[in-house]
């Protein structure tokens, strides 16, 4: 079956798109959506899994959600990543890439317990699980894990790492440890 490409003739992001599928080889069915006629607000393009929202309806918390996951994809999952780790060692020397990242990961982690503190339920920001909860529960995990990090300065965290830990959608996405992978890169 061709791929359907749902595509605004002007937007730069489907431009992307066509560029990449094209030079895949990849054939696609372009599906015109005219957004100044408000095409894109047809049900049709409703989310297919309606089913535990990521999002919540609230608009403060949908931000704090949003702000949580911002923090966690720019702020700190990108500053520890394998070429940034080697990076480190090679510019500023051995052994210096864990302490670095550390405290990488400590600035996130205060910003993000100073967002969640006051409105943590069970998780992130309520009872149910959210969008913050889903970028919230690898970071911990990797933190503690790989990182050694110290979550008595994050108590609310570290209070969500343990609700995270006994959730079975969360324990099914644990990491396979490989026997060969250094345990700090």
């Amino acid at each position: 079956a061709k791929l359907g490409l749902y595509s605004y003739w002007r937007s730069s992001c489907s431009h992307r798109v066509r560029i990449a599928l094209n030079l895949k080889g990849l054939e696609y069915e372009y599906k015109a959506v005219n957004l100044l006629k408000g095409e894109h607000s047809d049900p049709v393009f409703g989310d297919k899994y309606p089913e535990h929202p990521l999002l919540p309806q609230d608009l403060k918390m949908k931000a704090l959600n949003l702000q949580i996951a911002s923090i966690v994809c720019s702020g700190i999952q990108p500053l520890h990543n394998l070429t940034v780790l080697r990076f480190i060692e090679k510019k500023v020397g051995t052994g210096e890439s864990i302490p670095w990242t550390q405290q990488q990961i400590d600035r996130g982690f205060a910003a993000a317990e100073n967002l969640v503190k006051g409105c943590a339920g069970k998780y992130a920001t309520g009872d149910e699980v959210r969008l913050a909860d889903v970028f919230l529960a690898p970071q911990i995990y990797a933190a503690v894990t790989r990182f050694q990090i110290n979550m008595l300065n994050y108590p609310t965290l570290a209070r969500l790492h343990e609700e995270y830990m006994k959730h079975p959608a969360f324990q099914a996405a644990l990491p396979d440890r490989q026997p060969d992978a250094p345990s700090s890169t």
